[in-house]
């Protein structure tokens, strides 16, 4: 960059408060998005997101700002924040800037583009609705996920959110021929690090790519790192023309960071302490996971819902977004359900005749209304006992037990745990024993049979 380059993009620092810089520049105001470099070596990389004047902007630091301080020159980039695209991109593990965060070199031959993009056109848009198996019995025969739809694992802490993602990846990458891409926003290190190794073990790293955002990172680079993921999704979709299956742990950290972003800046919160832009930037996000003419982005996204409280904004705004909801229960998680889905609140508009066929559909009805009627018997047990129930309504609880333990199946990624493999259950199966439990084949048999086995043959032996 010449000298006169450089004056015209020199800017100088006005204040600091935390992760708030204010920068004045005297001609040639950057736009918003720019980033913006600080501080020795660089270090400082700053976001413009607001205009002050005709003189400063305001920006967020996405990384430390130790060391900087008023008076201090500031680089315009003149671009906005870029992320990696390109073949070489699959089997590496980045962070927020596109910086490989696995030990190994910048991989070559690779093009940068910018976080920024627009949604594709309606036009563009695929109308076609197919099925995406899972391989696990509850979620194929309740609330079935579309190929390129969004699914929201919702659930409080601790109930097994990123246990149920991680068993769906170990599921899916084996007999998804496109490319994954694991996007953590604002989790534990000690997760990706576990991935990281896991997929490596299961030789599925080939065809994955993994960016991370995590917990101990500024709220800035935690707010980015979901666009730099679907700029990478979105590559492979529209280039390359291959199914993405893009997983996303968890996106309440992204609104959580915009919620931070947004008290940083100073402006007024809405309700709940949430920003006021919290819909605008959800949609912003998750209007580009679509499905085109060209390929099909499928997502799986974690939904940590704050103190279990299913009308926070957060949750409700992203239910809006979904075309399956796969809710988790903590008192399901406590009687040893696991996983521990409510199979009443978790629903998928893919559920229809139409689409999974008449017979998934009557099945499904069955199951629901069989759990639904033992859920409203359950305080007339609790208070007289089953004796004085009907012969009727105490058929009805024997087959609702039997189908809550049959919907329990062991997962391979808590082998380590529970000492018992790993079962992965086809949809026709998982059907074909649920209707055989309606059709009370198995009420000589006990319950605890039923519990934790893959098809229901198994329950016989």
């Amino acid at each position: 960059m010449n000298d006169e380059t450089s004056l015209t993009h020199a800017g100088s620092v006005v204040s600091i408060t935390g992760s708030v810089v204010d920068i004045r520049f005297d001609r040639c105001l950057p736009p918003i998005h720019t980033i913006l470099y600080a501080g020795h070596d660089r270090r400082v990389i700053i976001e413009v997101l607001t205009q002050l004047d005709d003189s400063r902007v305001r920006g967020i630091a996405m990384t430390p700002t130790q060391g900087l301080a008023r008076g201090m020159s500031v680089e315009n980039s003149g671009a906005p924040l870029k992320a990696p695209v390109g073949k070489n991109i699959l089997s590496r593990m980045f962070d927020v800037f596109g910086r490989p965060i696995d030990r190994l070199p910048l991989p070559s031959d690779i093009e940068w583009r910018s976080v920024h993009q627009t949604p594709p056109p309606l036009a563009r848009l695929s109308t076609k609705s197919e099925l995406f198996e899972t391989g696990i019995k509850i979620i194929d025969v309740l609330a079935p996920l579309e190929r390129g739809g969004k699914a929201g694992l919702f659930g409080g802490a601790g109930v097994g959110k990123t246990v149920l993602l991680t068993e769906m990846i170990h599921n899916m990458v084996g007999q998804h021929e496109g490319v994954s891409l694991f996007c953590g926003i604002g989790e534990r290190c000690r997760e990706g690090e576990e991935l990281y190794r896991e997929m490596k073990a299961a030789g599925v790293l080939p065809n994955m790519v993994m960016v991370f955002g995590q917990m101990n990172e500024l709220p800035g680079s935690r707010f980015r790192v979901g666009n730099a993921a679907l700029t990478m999704a979105e590559y492979f979709r529209d280039d390359e023309r291959r199914d993405v299956l893009l997983l996303i742990d968890n996106i309440f950290r992204f609104i959580q960071a915009g919620s931070e972003v947004s008290g940083l800046m100073g402006q007024m919160p809405s309700r709940l302490g949430y920003q006021s832009t919290m819909g605008t930037e959800l949609s912003q996000l998750q209007e580009r996971i679509a499905n085109t003419d060209t390929g099909a982005i499928t997502s799986i996204q974690a939904v940590y819902v704050p103190a279990d409280d299913f009308t926070d904004p957060a949750a409700v705004h992203t239910f809006s977004h979904l075309s399956a909801s796969i809710v988790l229960s903590r008192k399901r998680a406590s009687e040893g359900l696991f996983p521990a889905i409510d199979p009443l609140q978790s629903n998928s508009k893919m559920a229809t005749p139409r689409i999974v066929g008449e017979r998934h559909y009557r099945i499904a009805q069955e199951v629901r209304s069989t759990l639904a009627q033992y859920e409203d018997l359950k305080d007339i047990i609790a208070m007289l006992g089953l004796e004085q129930l009907s012969r009727e309504d105490r058929n009805i609880v024997y087959r609702a037990r039997r189908l809550e333990r049959f919907l329990t199946q062991p997962f391979f990624t808590t082998e380590q745990f529970t000492g018992l493999s790993g079962k992965l259950v086809s949809r026709n199966d998982a059907l074909n024993g649920c209707e055989r439990i309606l059709n009370d084949e198995f009420k000589d048999y006990p319950e605890s049979g039923l519990y934790m086995i893959g098809s229901i043959d198994e329950a016989k032996k």
